[in-house]
């Protein structure tokens, strides 16, 4: 078996192109957009750089691409306290532990060089909305950058040691349903009109107060998280220069009370039903026009919320229900849109958890993040309830 960085032209295409050879029998499996991966390993679109670093790898079997993988660390981004914790993703292998062996080895070895201790995955060098988590239970197509795997990757990870650190679930919701509990829309209205609170959705021609409203809100919603770190603005205006062609501005809500943002909530059109019709992740010139002309026709009929996030203090007023409020008025004048996905909340996040059933959501899909710890011998801690 041979190891080979990727560091050209031909690497990366053999990079790219070995998911079309494991997934070509599989029904499931979208094509990610290329573009988006590319720019994720470029230091000049990912200010993940600035203080950290990422390398990428094929692995040839027989002479023939057997796996791939990278590794990534950002020293903004420790995680534990206890230990500097790195990543792994964007993992794919054939069905042989000897290659993930190598290819995790590969990995590890590379980011000991760097002072790192531990490193999580698969996950994604960047924020955790997309490429994030080993896909675990719900083998079925995934929305819009959510990690679809074959069943026997779980067992490559376990046999080399990872454990799962959290799990990240997943629920779904019928959204055509007319018997969506009453209750709690009765709620919602009656929060969407309470005195002080106001709602407003995202303008990208106003997208810099957005940017700052959602930093504004993230800082305080997240900041006892264990892998909080500080929010990009340069990230975010990345995030929504690639998804500007799906993004429907009506779908990025934020709430204020007195004028200050104390809420946002983030949901994107499910850009994979459209990919999948297309075959492709490269999208040359002609794709791109196929692509506006399938979003025109309306093939998009889920949306995957992304991003909910509640200042503390205003976290006991039902804020959340009252953006939905403002959301089902979306939603009655886009009729063909039939299933909501929430995608994802961690297993350490119970107050979110049990919010997402309220609204009468069922769990769909789990995927794990997974830990390795590089001294075999220290004790293994899960991710700490929020």
């Amino acid at each position: 078996m041979q190891i080979i960085q990727v560091a050209d032209k031909k690497t990366v295409n053999e990079f790219h192109k070995l998911p079309y050879k494991l997934y070509k029998n599989d029904y499931n499996w979208v094509p990610p957009l290329q573009k988006m991966h590319e720019d994720i390993f470029n230091p000049r679109k990912n200010t993940g750089f600035r203080n950290g670093g990422a390398r990428r790898w094929i692995l040839k079997k027989d002479n023939e691409v057997a796996g791939r993988i990278a590794a990534f660390y950002d020293r903004g981004q420790g995680g534990s306290v206890e230990q500097l914790t790195g990543a792994i993703g964007f993992f794919e292998c054939i069905n042989d532990l000897s290659v993930a062996a190598l290819l995790f080895d590969t990995a590890r070895d590379w980011l000991k060089g760097q002072g790192i201790e531990a490193m999580d995955g698969p996950v994604n060098f960047g924020e955790n909305f997309f490429n994030w988590g080993l896909l675990a239970e719900g083998f079925k197509q995934q929305t819009f950058g959510m990690q679809y795997h074959p069943p026997y990757y779980l067992e490559l990870f376990y046999e080399y040691g990872f454990k799962v650190y959290y799990k990240q679930y997943s629920y779904r919701m019928d959204i055509s349903n007319p018997d969506l509990p009453e209750r709690f829309w009765k709620i919602a209205a009656w929060v969407a009109k309470k005195p002080g609170l106001s709602f407003e959705h995202f303008k990208f021609r106003k997208q810099n107060k957005y940017i700052d409203d959602f930093i504004q809100v993230y800082s305080q919603a997240w900041k006892n998280h264990a892998n909080y770190k500080p929010m990009n603005p340069d990230d975010i205006k990345q995030l929504l220069k690639q998804a500007k062609r799906v993004i429907d501005e009506e779908f990025l809500w934020y709430a204020y009370y007195d004028g200050e943002p104390v809420a946002f909530f983030m949901m994107i059109p499910d850009l994979n039903q459209i990919l999948k019709e297309l075959k492709t992740g490269e999208m040359g010139p002609v794709d791109m026009v196929k692509l506006l002309l399938m979003k025109r026709g309306k093939i998009m009929t889920r949306c995957r919320v992304m991003v909910l996030g509640v200042v503390p203090r205003y976290q006991r007023l039902g804020i959340e229900s009252g953006i939905f409020h403002q959301l089902k008025q979306v939603l009655l004048r886009r009729p063909w849109y039939q299933e909501m996905e929430m995608s994802w909340v961690g297993d350490f996040n119970p107050k979110m958890n049990a919010l997402f059933k309220s609204f009468g959501a069922e769990h769909d899909i789990t995927h794990y993040t997974m830990r390795y710890l590089f001294d075999r011998k220290k004790p293994f801690a899960r991710m700490p309830n929020v």
